[in-house]
């Protein structure tokens, strides 16, 4: 991690601390609504990346005072934490450890329905095709190669911090169930209003 990494990050015990005792922190869950929907901090704002990515400036617009990104395990919250940065002004910070080491460090949470996470579906499936296609393998060697693409992917997965398949997984309806809300919706629920022109 480089020190400017270092420096968006806060802690899981802090934040369970500061909002334990009133700090008024903006969080803001990247996670799919699913995810959202399965355990969420309260008071926190479901913004999905694919929505904070697209929609940076009018989230920007609409956050003063302290920010914090959160996901379920950093990373969909370290790649939002960018847009919202060159967005504008404040300084976001992630979650480290995600939603996970929150509720570790006696953090609040609020559980609703039970759904996997999008990074065990990512797990099952990449699994799931490198060990059919090794067993299929054996009657015809070339159907190895679906291996050989999985571990391409997974490598370039962890080089550029991002996920293919993911975002494939992600737009599923199983997924994408709960969803209800359009990108205006959720940014309306955002606290504050953006200025008039």
């Amino acid at each position: 991690m480089s020190s400017k990494d270092a420096n968006v990050r806060i802690d899981a015990a802090a934040l369970a601390d500061g909002l334990g005792r009133g700090e008024e922190v903006t969080v803001i869950d990247v996670r799919t609504p699913a995810e959202f929907e399965t355990v969420h901090i309260p008071g926190s704002y479901n913004v999905p990346l694919d929505v904070l990515t697209r929609h940076a400036g009018e989230v920007a617009a609409r956050l003063t005072g302290r920010v914090v990104l959160v996901c379920r395990s950093g990373v969909r919250a370290g790649q939002a934490c960018p847009h919202l940065l060159g967005a504008g002004p404040g300084d976001p910070r992630v979650l480290e450890g995600g939603i996970d080491a929150y509720a570790a460090a006696g953090g609040r949470v609020v559980r609703g329905r039970t759904r996997w996470a999008l990074e065990r579906q990512v797990r099952l499936v990449a699994g799931g095709v490198v060990g059919l296609s090794l067993l299929a393998g054996r009657r015809r060697p070339a159907a190895r190669l679906a291996a050989a693409g999985v571990a391409t992917g997974l490598v370039v997965s962890a080089l550029t911090d991002t996920c293919a398949m993911g975002r494939l997984l992600a737009a599923l309806p199983r997924n994408r169930e709960g969803r209800g809300p359009c990108a205006a919706e959720l940014l309306d629920r955002l606290p504050g209003r953006p200025e008039a022109a």
